[in-house]
């Protein structure tokens, strides 16, 4: 069973329906009893740092959450989800995150090192590469594509965590993997076939 953590944030439906698509039994819940229950735990998210980490601290996630890694249930953190794993963000400075992982979130510059300027947010399809082999992307061509939708991107600070990487104004740390815990800026649920394979090779672990 996969447990998808509702706190409140957007994107819910579409991870809940996506992994329906691949057969696997759902259960949408803050319900801490049901989570450690679960073979696998998401946690998605659409939204601003600072909203999503009150809405966890409320409902009494933050515990939640780091139990379900000390008790080595594979763990998928998606776009926002991916963010609130790390210490901070440039997004709301004075809000903690969860501090699973360490790394910083940073706004996307708007022009690159060569003056090109750049959209923000990033909303749309772009190719990732793979500095080392991730269980995530088993099966996958090298240079997929993949969906973003987001205005700040991770920088991790142990590099031998980051599987994926994508480029859209400056190197974006795109997917990370350390132990149990995996996590996507990107929408798996949204990237086509692509996106599920990754989902599935998630189910997997």
């Amino acid at each position: 069973m996969v447990a998808i953590i509702d706190y409140d944030a957007g994107n819910i439906k579409s991870v809940e329906k996506a992994f329906d698509y691949l057969g696997a039994k759902t259960l949408v819940t803050r319900n801490p009893k049901e989570i450690y229950r679960a073979d696998h735990v998401v946690l998605p998210g659409v939204g601003a740092f600072g909203d999503a980490m009150n809405k966890i601290n409320e409902y009494g996630l933050k515990e939640t959450i780091s139990e379900v890694v000390s008790k080595e249930i594979p763990f998928l953190g998606i776009c926002l989800g991916l963010q609130l794993l790390f210490e901070s963000s440039m997004e709301s400075e004075n809000v903690s995150g969860l501090g699973i992982l360490r790394g910083k979130i940073n706004r996307i510059p708007v022009t690159d090192k060569d003056g090109n300027n750049y959209k923000i947010p990033q909303i749309g399809w772009n190719s990732l590469s793979f500095p080392r082999e991730g269980r995530l992307f088993k099966d996958l061509d090298e240079n997929p594509y993949v969906y973003f939708v987001h205005s700040y991107y991770l920088m991790a600070e142990n590099r031998d965590e980051v599987t994926a990487t994508t480029n859209y104004s400056v190197s974006i740390d795109a997917s990370v993997e350390s132990g149990n815990v995996f996590a996507c800026q990107f929408h798996p649920e949204k990237s086509a076939d692509v996106g599920m394979q990754i989902l599935k090779n998630f189910l997997e672990v």
